[in-house]
């Protein structure tokens, strides 16, 4: 008579809150969580407060085809669907798990833009032209040959003045990873303008007023400085790519490399040491053919 839905009991909104007080959701990484929660607002926004058995693989397809303009985002919604349904199916709610064998949307070709790898004038540039925060948010990428998930992450109490340690949030790998020269000048400079000595705990990458910076106020600062300095085909991500090429020029085997960059596979480092190693092979034939 309110002219309001009443939510059901066992709501789809229901089984978020239960999903959100899960070890399992604890046990997430950070970067993965906020990968997720987009989605569960969205479905909480959707169908929150429908019954959490009136859901069918259809509905799931209907769902994906809606936001089909963002793939990546289309495709966690059979994700978080999943999640749900097992929590669901513990609890009585449901009798099957609708998002079983959901076939992900596939990224169109004329989207797909793959990441350029920072060539030697663009490092120059960034190094001679770039303002000291986002200077310094490169030399972290380059020098640490880690995703970008994981600069926000670093705290002073990582440096000891020589290395970083940190565990990836990707794959929960620790590692201790010795800094170039440049890196090591950069937090060194960092360090020495705040003035005193910092607390350990407090992150390296902040604010104005010295909180902690977001993945995502950590990438505005560099859109801004790469459009200001004519840099914008080479993305933040690359910078972890530009890192395994001065690796590889250096000498390093593909196992070193993942020693230092905590890749798990390494299909990736083969396509980037390998573009390295041929320019650098190029570099020496061209050398001899003069």
């Amino acid at each position: 008579m309110s002219g309001k839905r009443a939510a059901s009991k066992t709501s789809w909104g229901a089984l978020i809150d239960a999903l959100r007080e899960t070890d399992k959701w604890a046990g997430f990484s950070p970067r993965y969580r906020k990968d997720l929660e987009p989605v569960l607002e969205y479905l909480n926004e959707k169908i929150g407060h429908v019954d959490a058995s009136r859901l069918t693989q259809a509905d799931i397809y209907d769902a994906m085809e809606k936001n089909r303009h963002r793939v990546r985002f289309a495709n966690y919604i059979p994700t978080a669907i999943s999640m749900l349904s097992k929590l669901a199916i513990r609890k009585r709610w449901r009798t099957d798990n609708p998002a079983i064998d959901i076939e992900p949307l596939k990224v169109p070709k004329d989207r797909k833009k793959p990441h350029m790898p920072w060539p030697d004038w663009a490092v120059d540039r960034m190094r001679e032209e770039g303002n000291p925060l986002p200077r310094l948010i490169f030399e972290i990428g380059v020098g640490s040959v880690q995703r970008p998930g994981d600069w926000v992450g670093f705290t002073w109490g990582d440096y000891d003045g020589e290395m970083l340690k940190l565990t990836q949030n990707k794959t929960g790998k620790v590692l201790q990873l010795p800094c170039t020269e440049n890196l090591k000048a950069a937090l060194d400079q960092a360090k020495a303008s705040l003035g005193f000595a910092p607390h350990p705990s407090r992150h390296i990458l902040t604010r104005q007023d010295g909180s902690p910076m977001s993945y995502y106020s950590m990438a505005r600062v560099m859109v801004r400085e790469r459009k200001r300095l004519g840099l914008m085909a080479f993305d933040q991500h690359a910078l972890r790519y530009r890192g395994v090429m001065e690796l590889a020029w250096a000498g390093c085997s593909d196992d070193e490399i993942a020693s230092f960059s905590g890749h798990t596979t390494k299909a990736m480092i083969a396509k980037y040491a390998g573009e390295a190693r041929q320019i650098m092979q190029a570099r020496n034939a061209a050398a001899k053919r003069r």
